[in-house]
Protein backbone atom coordinates (compact mmCIF):
# COMPACT_ATOMS: atom_id res chain seq x y z
CA UNK A 1 0.00 0.00 0.00
CA UNK A 2 1.27 3.40 -1.34
CA UNK A 3 1.74 6.38 1.56
CA UNK A 4 -1.08 8.32 -0.27
CA UNK A 5 -3.21 5.01 0.21
CA UNK A 6 -2.32 4.74 3.80
CA UNK A 7 -3.23 8.37 4.25
CA UNK A 8 -6.47 8.03 2.52
CA UNK A 9 -7.31 4.87 4.68
CA UNK A 10 -6.17 7.15 7.82
CA UNK A 11 -8.44 9.97 7.14
CA UNK A 12 -11.20 7.58 6.33
CA UNK A 13 -11.06 5.63 9.49
CA UNK A 14 -10.83 9.30 11.03
CA UNK A 15 -13.95 11.24 9.72
CA UNK A 16 -15.96 8.59 8.05
CA UNK A 17 -16.19 6.00 10.50
CA UNK A 18 -14.07 3.12 8.37
CA UNK A 19 -12.35 0.66 10.52
CA UNK A 20 -8.20 1.62 11.16
CA UNK A 21 -5.87 0.88 8.10
CA UNK A 22 -3.19 -2.15 8.54
CA UNK A 23 -0.44 -1.00 10.91
CA UNK A 24 -2.35 1.94 13.03
CA UNK A 25 -3.83 1.16 16.46
CA UNK A 26 -7.00 0.67 16.62
CA UNK A 27 -7.52 2.10 20.29
CA UNK A 28 -5.54 5.36 19.13
CA UNK A 29 -7.92 6.03 15.87
CA UNK A 30 -10.71 5.14 17.35
CA UNK A 31 -9.98 8.22 19.91
CA UNK A 32 -8.86 10.74 17.92
CA UNK A 33 -11.96 10.26 15.76
CA UNK A 34 -13.71 10.72 19.14
CA UNK A 35 -11.91 13.91 19.25
CA UNK A 36 -12.36 15.07 16.09
CA UNK A 37 -16.48 14.12 16.43
CA UNK A 38 -15.98 16.84 19.36
CA UNK A 39 -13.81 19.34 17.61
CA UNK A 40 -17.12 19.49 15.04
CA UNK A 41 -19.50 19.30 17.49
CA UNK A 42 -17.95 22.86 19.43
CA UNK A 43 -17.69 24.09 15.63
CA UNK A 44 -21.27 23.45 14.21
CA UNK A 45 -22.23 24.25 18.19
CA UNK A 46 -20.41 27.75 16.99
CA UNK A 47 -22.50 28.37 14.09
CA UNK A 48 -25.75 27.49 15.29
CA UNK A 49 -26.19 28.57 18.35
CA UNK A 50 -29.67 28.13 18.64
CA UNK A 51 -29.33 24.65 17.70
CA UNK A 52 -26.32 24.31 20.14
CA UNK A 53 -28.59 25.76 23.24
CA UNK A 54 -31.86 23.70 22.41
CA UNK A 55 -29.76 20.39 23.50
CA UNK A 56 -28.24 22.01 26.34
CA UNK A 57 -26.36 19.38 27.77
CA UNK A 58 -27.07 17.05 25.24
CA UNK A 59 -25.71 18.78 22.52
CA UNK A 60 -21.80 17.13 22.11
CA UNK A 61 -23.30 13.62 22.73
CA UNK A 62 -26.34 13.88 20.32
CA UNK A 63 -24.40 15.74 17.65
CA UNK A 64 -21.86 13.16 17.86
CA UNK A 65 -24.23 10.25 17.75
CA UNK A 66 -25.39 11.40 14.60
CA UNK A 67 -22.21 12.82 13.03
CA UNK A 68 -20.24 9.18 13.50
CA UNK A 69 -19.81 7.78 10.13
CA UNK A 70 -20.71 10.77 8.14
CA UNK A 71 -18.15 12.23 6.58
CA UNK A 72 -17.63 16.59 7.60
CA UNK A 73 -19.49 18.90 5.33
CA UNK A 74 -18.58 22.20 6.65
CA UNK A 75 -20.02 23.48 10.02
CA UNK A 76 -22.91 25.21 8.00
CA UNK A 77 -23.68 22.31 6.36
CA UNK A 78 -23.78 20.11 8.75
CA UNK A 79 -25.59 22.01 11.24
CA UNK A 80 -28.16 22.74 8.55
CA UNK A 81 -28.36 18.74 7.91
CA UNK A 82 -28.49 17.43 11.57
CA UNK A 83 -30.96 20.29 12.68
CA UNK A 84 -33.68 18.93 9.55
CA UNK A 85 -33.61 15.62 11.01
CA UNK A 86 -34.77 17.03 15.11
CA UNK A 87 -38.21 17.19 16.03
CA UNK A 88 -37.20 18.01 19.70
CA UNK A 89 -35.81 21.44 18.80
CA UNK A 90 -37.55 24.60 21.05
CA UNK A 91 -38.23 27.41 19.24
CA UNK A 92 -35.25 29.53 19.03
CA UNK A 93 -33.73 26.38 17.04
CA UNK A 94 -36.74 25.93 15.33
CA UNK A 95 -36.67 29.79 13.85
CA UNK A 96 -32.96 30.01 13.50
CA UNK A 97 -33.22 26.55 10.78
CA UNK A 98 -35.94 28.87 9.43
CA UNK A 99 -33.98 31.68 9.13
CA UNK A 100 -30.88 29.91 6.94
CA UNK A 101 -33.23 28.02 4.61
CA UNK A 102 -34.46 31.83 3.71
CA UNK A 103 -30.76 32.42 3.56
CA UNK A 104 -29.70 29.77 1.96
CA UNK A 105 -29.92 27.37 -1.74
CA UNK A 106 -29.80 23.64 -0.44
CA UNK A 107 -29.69 21.03 -3.40
CA UNK A 108 -29.20 18.76 -0.43
CA UNK A 109 -25.73 17.57 -2.23
CA UNK A 110 -23.43 21.08 -2.51
CA UNK A 111 -22.82 23.38 -0.01
CA UNK A 112 -25.19 25.77 1.06
CA UNK A 113 -24.87 29.05 -1.00
CA UNK A 114 -26.11 32.42 0.50
CA UNK A 115 -29.52 32.73 -1.70
CA UNK A 116 -30.10 35.97 -3.75
CA UNK A 117 -33.22 37.87 -3.58
CA UNK A 118 -35.42 39.07 -6.42
CA UNK A 119 -34.76 42.61 -5.73
CA UNK A 120 -30.84 42.24 -5.01
CA UNK A 121 -30.53 40.06 -8.93
CA UNK A 122 -32.55 42.96 -10.86
CA UNK A 123 -30.83 46.08 -8.85
CA UNK A 124 -28.38 48.29 -10.48
CA UNK A 125 -24.99 48.42 -9.07
CA UNK A 126 -23.61 51.51 -7.99
CA UNK A 127 -20.34 52.52 -9.42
Amino acid sequence: MSLAERQAALVAALVAGDGPPPGFDPARVRATADQLLRKRAGEVGRAWPWLRASLGPRWTAEFTAWAAGRPPRGSQRDGFDFAQTREDLDEYARAELADRERQWDDDGAQPLRPRRSPLRRWWPRRS
